[in-house]
């Protein structure tokens, strides 16, 4: 969900290591770098890595057209990465608070070792829970139907799933998948309601937000549920289930090696370090279930900037469903599909989607051009300053 700011100076109490490209040539350290810290002293993270992509041209260009050809740059992107944590002294340690995981609904593990500075570092490779972001790849494969005119987004819900809306103020006959996608359909947040039950299908998931308040159609109101049922709409379209039509379209042609959707499976792949909800208790073992096509997915660093960087350049959609993705007056300025913008203070207007599932946090930005992508996670689902993520964000993006 959309959340949303000065570089401060902080002590080097914690341990930040910063990785750049060998076949890049030496540069001043990035601003990042002194920012990255702040997630971890203001926000309270056990630790946080980000990890920038940088195409040495356009991305849309094929060619940087004002140097000669001996003084071309290498095609190969550029990448830093870096990461910090707090010394095993003041790591969490998973304690007997309620659990802010069970109560929303999902079913994790225990945690019974105290956590250390091993099991809270974050390294380049870690696969993570990546929470919403899954909402792009679903939206990039919904967009792509439509592209291929498999299905239209002025269409209605029932043409795909007859009956499966049926509210006291909703009604699948007149809720358009693009009510869905750019979340004014008025379906309220399952999540929201699960009261301790969790729902096992996508259609339980949609009964419990019809048992919910709904808000007014055509207003913009954040909802899990609308993209609950355009993973449904994709099974009915595909034959294939949500998880295996994006494994087809995205994953696999992208070779994004390190993302994958979990299911019901409990454990990460390795490597991958340890997760923390806000109050300390370990949530590495999760059972994702409950989120669906709104949020199971498990990726890496890596592969979402790979990923936002090709599908902001235009290598995944036509330009005109490209634009329509990227169009957020539907939603009153607030979200296009499957992404967001944030307008940074320098005027700088970036897009991506953020993610946040028990244990792990992380954000996706880039430029419009996806020539410039930044991923930065925490392995808990919480930062205690929120305004970190935009200081962030002007550190990576604004001119300095």
């Amino acid at each position: 969900m959309p959340i949303s700011r000065t570089l401060l100076a902080v002590p080097l109490a914690v341990a930040l290591i910063g990785l750049t490209s060998a076949s890049a040539p030496p540069t001043a350290k990035p601003a990042t770098d002194a920012t990255l810290p702040l997630l971890v002293t203001r926000g309270k993270a056990p630790a946080a890595a980000l990890l920038t992509r940088e195409a040495p041209w356009s991305t849309t260009e094929s060619a940087a057209p004002d140097l000669p050809p001996d003084r071309q740059p290498t095609q190969q992107p550029h990448w830093h990465f870096a990461h910090v944590n707090k010394p095993s002294r003041d790591a969490p340690t998973p304690g007997t608070n309620k659990n802010p995981a069970r109560e929303a609904g999902y079913d994790t593990g225990a945690g019974t070792s105290s956590a250390n500075s091993t099991a809270t570092r974050i390294r380049r490779t870690d696969h993570f829970r990546a929470g919403s972001i899954t909402k792009t790849f679903i939206a990039t494969v919904v967009l792509q139907l439509a592209a291929e005119h498999r299905l239209s987004l002025s269409a209605p819900v029932e043409r795909h799933l007859p009956g499966l809306i049926r509210g006291k103020r909703l009604d699948g006959r007149t809720l358009t998948l693009r009510a869905l996608l750019t979340h004014t359909s008025g379906l309220a947040d399952y999540t929201t309601g699960a009261e301790g039950l969790v729902p096992r299908t996508p259609a339980e998931a949609v009964r419990t937000a019809l048992a919910l308040p709904a808000t007014p159609p055509g207003r913009w109101s954040y909802s899990n549920t609308n993209y609950v049922v355009l993973g449904m709409v994709i099974e009915q379209v595909t034959g294939r289930s949500y998880a295996a039509e994006t494994a087809r379209r995205i994953i696999t042609p992208l070779r994004l090696s390190g993302t994958s959707f979990p299911g019901t499976r409990t454990t990460l792949p390795p490597p991958h370090g340890r997760a923390y909800t806000s109050g300390g208790r370990d949530v590495t073992a999760l059972n994702p279930g409950i989120a669906g096509a709104a949020g199971e997915l498990i990726s890496t660093l890596a592969d979402l900037d790979r990923f936002y960087a090709v599908l902001l350049a235009g290598r995944l959609l036509p330009a005109y469903q490209l634009r329509q993705m990227l169009n957020t007056r539907s939603a009153q300025g607030h979200y296009g599909m499957g992404l967001y913008p944030q307008k940074l203070p320098c005027g700088t207007t970036v897009w991506g989607h953020n993610g946040r599932i028990p244990g792990s946090y992380v954000r996706t930005a880039a430029t419009r051009d996806g020539g410039r992508v930044l991923t930065f996670r925490v392995n808990t689902d919480e930062i205690a300053d929120p305004a970190l993520e935009q200081t962030l964000l002007t550190a990576q993006f604004c001119p300095r």
